[in-house]
């Protein structure tokens, strides 16, 4: 049986968000009809204030999860009625959500007391919690391995059994790890570690770091995704903005900070630029719906809420 070929870091991926923001004027001139995305509504969030954090869906139940980290609470979004129907309360800052299919349970991991939070997929009410410590955030379900990953602490994975919703190891890491992203098609793990400056790759199998890319001319490397297609680790070296590949399309979303959309083609030939609001970094690109979810925070000009584009064509 023929081996894939290993994943490798796309390091130049800053400077190209770099020479190209200068483009801007040019990319804002492009009329709606050939933007790479179109805005399609705008879902009110209801009273939330401050910092949103990472998303997530239920793809059955059409249903967005939405980590309010500066309201201490959770949305959900009924995305097919495009809609809030419930806002869970009570959580210590929470940065990352996950819906683990097989057991029909939402995960929400809390910076604010190192907690997991489990909720019942159907009506949300409490199943359980997971203490970690400190500081749980980012959530990965891996199906194939029927794991929920947490990242969390001063450094560390960990590994969550869905079928006991209990945690059965902890994968050790050299500092605290931002985005990390599983691949599907091998045994290997990419963990963002920006204070120790390097990207850690984990082994599935073993559950223990095999290697580390330095990243010593570089840092903030907080989002990360992974090009299959093309067996390459895509990471942003700037504030934390979210990043994603659209491999119908060969393109990639990256979701910035300071009030846009940047959408690059994979061979680099095409850039392009779709304005949003100051301070709408967290995104979710969802393929099975073919839709970019993007969380855009309480403002004087604007409310919290999810923006949905369609990507065109």
């Amino acid at each position: 049986m023929a081996m894939l070929l290993p994943l490798r870091l796309i390091a130049a991926m800053l400077a190209g968000v770099v020479a190209l923001a200068n483009t801007a004027g040019q990319a804002s001139a492009q009329s709606a009809d050939t933007r790479p995305l179109q805005l399609e509504t705008k879902i009110p969030l209801g009273e939330v204030s401050g910092r949103i954090d990472h998303m997530a869906v239920d793809l059955k139940r059409q249903r967005l999860f939405v980590a309010e980290l500066g309201n201490d609470s959770l949305g959900v979004i009924d995305l097919a009625n495009r809609k809030l129907i419930r806002t869970i309360t009570g959580l210590r800052e929470p940065q990352g959500a996950g819906y683990e299919p097989s057991t029909d349970t939402l995960y929400v991991a809390n910076a604010g007391d190192g907690s997991v939070r489990l909720f019942e997929g159907g009506d949300y009410n409490a199943a359980g919690r997971i203490e970690l410590g400190s500081d749980a955030d980012d959530i990965r379900v891996d199906a194939a391995a029927n794991r929920v990953l947490v990242g969390y602490g001063g450094g560390a994975l960990a590994v969550i059994d869905p079928s006991t919703r209990s945690k059965v190891e902890d994968i050790p890491l050299k500092a605290h790890p931002e985005s990390f992203q599983i691949d599907p098609d091998t045994s290997q793990i990419f963990v963002n570690l920006p204070d120790a400056r390097n990207i850690a790759v984990v082994d599935r199998a073993s559950q223990k770091q095999i290697a580390k890319w330095p990243l010593t001319d570089r840092g903030a490397n907080f989002p990360m995704a992974l090009d299959h297609a093309r067996r390459q680790v895509l990471v942003i070296f700037r504030t934390p903005d979210d990043l994603f590949i659209d491999a119908k399309r060969g393109r990639v979303y990256v979701s910035c900070g300071s009030g846009f959309l940047d959408v690059f083609e994979t061979d680099g030939a095409v850039y392009r630029r779709i304005p949003t609001v100051s301070g709408a970094r967290t995104s979710l690109f969802v393929p099975e719906m073919d839709r970019l979810l993007v969380a855009v925070r309480a403002s004087s000009g604007e409310p919290a809420a999810i923006w949905v584009f369609r990507p065109m064509p």
